[in-house]
């Protein structure tokens, strides 16, 4: 009701400013009488002998339409609507004048043949099963190979045109499995059947509502809007209170055969953000088999095994040789390790919370040596100082020990700079070291097996 309020103020603002010049009167107006409002319904009989399409035309000026005819509503001054079924059909007509709701009289109309041209889509049949069908959905808590969750967060104005390009802006996709407070577990035995069997109905089983509806519903496949009456879709009882339209024009975000999305606009003092409600078909969720997790082995490299003094060749060189190391700042600079296996591709996979441009400044033209020139020689060069001195590695364990304090390059202030003079070479490539560099771990936790590993590669 505040939307239509909310319109009407605005269609009328010319009309009380002016008013307002005239005297203090606050008064918004008077109520129309029912004499005074003028509406038709009118079935296009050449559109559909049978009376099918029908016209909403509200002909009364400077009001707001409030037109309920059974399968939706709408407030457009005209509308039309169709009807796919036979039968007899009740329209109610009110007006949102200056000083009130006047509430008409209701038309009913009949309509004498079935049209299932209206239902008959691709987009119908995702929903419904198909005409002289139905088919039922549940909300997906995950696990099915779809959805992390029955509902996920979008910004307010967001579309099924979004969808389909790829420009919808999500803010939020919680997996039920770390946020069960989102809706009770008792749900999962909710489901919404949308029918197609003698005309739109709409059934719903709610667990946690404690309520079972028959209602009707509209689905308009070229624009994507959903609107029900006598039932609501399924939704978690804490989130009612948050939204104050719950049946008309619900967005339709995506629908496939086995997945839809429908957004309910959030209203409350949180904020304006869009509610999107994940479901999938009960008949797919009862016999969903997840794919069994393909097992896969430590990352190629990691714990590697050298032969007698390979590591070393690999650092230096050689005999009377140096080679300089830089840090893969361009590539995958930084990992963390777990179980043999990383996660990160790149550095924008821990941009700003791990990697950030703090790195990138103190790597750029920053770099490390190893040496066999008279002895085993580190040299760290970073922001135009030089840090020196020797290592040695300890050939069981893959361990480099820098003397004198020595480190990795250095990034003061941030949680990942290496603060540790034994460095653990987690992953190598004694044959491809040339192309695929070398992993340093500088930081380890036992409990979950897990090192932090900067990535150095040949310049």
């Amino acid at each position: 009701m505040k939307s239509f309020r909310i319109l009407f103020l605005l269609l009328l603002a010319p009309m009380f400013l002016f008013t307002s010049c005239q005297d203090n009167d606050h008064d918004l107006g008077r109520m129309l009488d029912r004499s005074e409002i003028h509406y038709k319904v009118v079935q296009d009989l050449e559109a559909d002998p049978g009376g099918n399409t029908v016209i909403l035309i509200n002909q009364t000026p400077e009001t707001v339409s409030m037109w309920d005819y059974g399968t939706g509503k709408s407030n457009r001054m005209v509308d039309t609507v169709h009807f796919a079924f036979a039968g007899d059909y009740v329209i109610k007509f009110s007006a949102l004048t200056a000083g009130g709701i006047v509430e008409m009289e209701p038309t009913t109309i009949h309509v004498t043949e079935d049209n299932l041209s209206y239902v008959n889509d691709p987009l119908w049949t995702n929903l419904t099963g198909g005409v002289g069908n139905e088919k039922t959905w549940v909300l997906d808590y995950g696990g099915h190979g779809i959805f992390d969750g029955p509902i996920y967060y979008y910004e307010p104005l967001t579309t099924w045109e979004d969808f389909q390009v790829g420009t919808a802006k999500l803010g939020w996709a919680p997996a039920y499995a770390d946020n069960t407070w989102l809706i009770p577990a008792a749900d999962t035995a909710s489901t919404m059947t949308f029918s197609l069997k003698g005309g739109p109905i709409l059934k719903t089983h709610k667990v946690s509502e404690g309520v079972n509806e028959t209602g009707t519903f509209s689905f308009n496949a070229k624009e994507h809007t959903l609107s029900t009456t006598d039932a609501t879709i399924l939704r978690s009882p804490s989130f009612i209170a948050n939204a104050t339209n719950w049946n008309n024009n619900l967005v339709v975000l995506s629908l496939t055969e086995n997945a839809l999305q429908v957004g309910v606009r959030r209203t409350n003092s949180e904020g304006d953000y869009l509610y999107v409600w994940n479901f999938i078909p009960k008949e797919y969720a009862d016999n969903y088999v997840p794919e069994a997790p393909v097992e896969t082995g430590p990352d190629e490299g990691f714990d590697p095994t050298f032969a007698p003094g390979e590591l070393l060749t690999m650092l230096t060189g050689g005999q009377s040789s140096g080679r300089v190391w830089e840090l893969d700042v361009a590539g995958n600079p930084v990992d963390w390790i777990a179980g043999g296996k990383g996660w990160t591709t790149s550095a924008a996979d821990s941009k700003d919370w791990g990697w950030n441009d703090t790195w990138v400044t103190a790597a750029a033209g920053a770099w490390v040596r190893f040496d066999q020139f008279g002895g085993q020689n580190y040299t760290r060069y970073q922001n135009g100082e030089t840090t020196t001195g020797t290592f040695t590695i300890n050939e069981e364990t893959n361990e480099i020990t820098l003397s004198e304090g020595g480190t990795l390059i250095q990034n003061p202030g941030h949680w990942m700079n290496p603060a540790t003079n034994i460095l653990k070479v987690v992953k190598a490539f004694p044959e491809e070291f040339q192309s695929k560099g070398i992993w340093f771990g500088t930081s380890y936790d036992a409990g979950k097996d897990e090192w932090l590993a900067f990535h150095y590669i040949l310049p």
